[in-house]
Formats: C-alpha cells, sequence, structure tokens
C-alpha cells in the first residue's frame, strides 16, 4: 500500500512513519512537508528502520505525491499555541486541507482514502469532504484520542489498568464530545461510576487538551497519534472491518446529517464502510445532537473557496 503523510516532517507524520515501518508492513510511505532540510533529516533517519525490519520504503516527496496514494494522511497544520480550544486553528488550516484538496480533484477518479488529523478535525472533514465530492467513507477524522482517554481516566478513577476498560467518546473532538457513560464495561462486564469518580473522567477527559498545551512544549500527542493512525491505516490495507471511533460526514445516522462527528465505524479497504447506530441514553443522544450543531456551525464561518 502507498501511503502519503502530508506534514511528514512534524511530530505525528513522523510518528506515523515510524510506525508503519516498524512493524515491518510493505507499505511505500511518501513524506510530504513544506520544511526541506527537516523533511531530508526525518527520512535519512527512517531509511534505517527500513533497513532493520526489511521491508517497507520511505522517500522524501512533494504534494503531487497524493494523486498515487491509496491512503492520504493529512497532518500539516500551523504551530500549535497556549489556547483552551482547538477551534482557534481553523482559520490557518483551512489553507493547508484546501492545498490537499485542489491535489486530489486533479486526479479524476482518485480511489483512495484520506485520514484527517490536522484540527479541529471535525469542520476539516466536513469542509473537505464537500468540497472534494469524494464519498464521505474515504474521509476519516481520526479521533481515537478521545477514546483512548476516556478509558484511561477510567481506569485512574477505579483504580483499574484502563486496557481492561471498554468505552467510547462520539461527536465532537473538542468541548462538545460526549463520552458514552452508559456503555463503560470492563473485561466485558458493565462497569457504573459513582458521581465523584464520573467528575473525575469528566476533569481528566475534558481538561486534557488545555493541561497538555498549557506545558507550552510545541508537540502534540505524537505518540498516541502515530500509532493510532498506524493501526488505522493497517485496517484499510488488510481490509479488517474493524471498529473505530472516527469523525465521518453522517447521512441520517442518529438522526444528523451532512456533517462530520465521531461515530463507530467499521474500517475497511474502502474507508469508514459503514457507521454502526448505537442505542444511546436519551441525554447522550441529545448531547451528541448539540455537538454536530456546534461543529456545523463552525464548518458554516468558513470563508468559501475563492
Amino acid at each position: 500500500m502507498r501511503v502519503a503523510l502530508l506534514g511528514g516532517a512534524g511530530g505525528v507524520g513522523a510518528s506515523v512513519a515510524f510506525n508503519l515501518l516498524a512493524w515491518g508492513a510493505a507499505h511505500e510511505i511518501d513524506v510530504i512537508d513544506r520544511r526541506p532540510n527537516l523533511l531530508r533529516s526525518h527520512v535519512m533517519d527512517l531509511e534505517p528502520v527500513r533497513t532493520l525490519v526489511g521491508r517497507g520504503a520511505v522517500r522524501e516527496a512533494g504534494i503531487d505525491a497524493v494523486a498515487a496514494a491509496d491512503v492520504v494522511v493529512m497532518a500539516a497544520s500551523d504551530p500549535q499555541r497556549i489556547t483552551n480550544t482547538r477551534l482557534i486553528a481553523l482559520d490557518e488550516n483551512i489553507v493547508h486541507v484546501r492545498q490537499l484538496a485542489v491535489a486530489l480533484t486533479a486526479e479524476p477518479g482518485w480511489d483512495g482514502v484520506v485520514i484527517m488529523v490536522t484540527n479541529p478535525v471535525d469542520p476539516l472533514v466536513t469542509l473537505l469532504q464537500r468540497e472534494t465530492g469524494l464519498d464521505r467513507s474515504r474521509v476519516i477524522g481520526y479521533t481515537l484520542n478521545d477514546t483512548l482517554r476516556f478509558r484511561t481516566g477510567v481506569g485512574l478513577a477505579r483504580g483499574i489498568d484502563p486496557h481492561r476498560v471498554d468505552a467510547w467518546v462520539l461527536g465532537e473532538h473538542g468541548d462538545t464530545c460526549v463520552p458514552l457513560y452508559s456503555r463503560i464495561a470492563c473485561d466485558g462486564a458493565p462497569l457504573a461510576l459513582s458521581e465523584s469518580e464520573r467528575g473525575a473522567v469528566d476533569e481528566f477527559l475534558y481538561g486534557w487538551f488545555t493541561r497538555h498545551v498549557a506545558l507550552d512544549s510545541g508537540r502534540s500527542s505524537t505518540w498516541t497519534s502515530g500509532l493510532g493512525v498506524a493501526r488505522l491505516i493497517e485496517a484499510i490495507a488488510a481490509d479488517r472491518r474493524e471498529r473505530f471511533p472516527a469523525s465521518v460526514v453522517l447521512a441520517g445516522e442518529y438522526g444528523i446529517d451532512g456533517v462530520a462527528v465521531t461515530v463507530p465505524v467499521l474500517v475497511g479497504r474502502d474507508g469508514a464502510e459503514s457507521v454502526e447506530v448505537w442505542d444511546l441514553a436519551a441525554e447522550e443522544t441529545a448531547a451528541l445532537h448539540r455537538s454536530a450543531e456546534a461543529v456545523r456551525a463552525y464548518a458554516a464561518g468558513v470563508s468559501p473557496v475563492a
């Protein structure tokens, strides 16, 4: 499989490349970035990884490489700033996303899959799918980190290994995300949290981004995102129809239409091949609708293509 990484010399892009190579999968990886020296540095460092594992390929490339890619990872963005919301980057990062849209539409009939990592994910997925006309299944927003943080928070609150926890976050990748407290399980058995435990989990989940950005480290969640995106790519490559939380444009599922939010999807060779519609608690459904309307408003506020 051929994978194009836009923003590939950034932390997330380089982490995706490393994870794909380290697993020894036979992927051809085109690393694309506007910073030539940093790009060359990463590729020079990744080439011996390929030598060590004996499979795959990695090379520098330009944005025209997306036309030949089976999977495009969109991780390009302006530098992260100290803020309490991902939305501050929308006006800046739509510029990068529209450059990708031009490259994709220059190749009629392109049938690959785009994985959107650039924030804010949900309005950018909504706009990219709308402006390219790609089938909604082929534009996937990476939002697994919310679910992983939720599981981590539950584990910390109950004093259990988070790996034993099954818990999901739907909705916006941001302030209006919807943790599904009605569906938490541990080792397959339903798990109910007390009010104080829920408060601790909410503080961990909703405060994670603000706490991390306040460190002013100049980096994002590169290790988690890199591994998570690589696993998503492997599900596509192997056509596994594996269940992931991902942001996709909905077409009536959950009573939502024309806007992208995180829902459970089955991922295979053609991207988000189906959306699973779960029975949610009434307050969770209402929160999911509010989240979708917030994303719709963000996307509507973006200036149209000139």
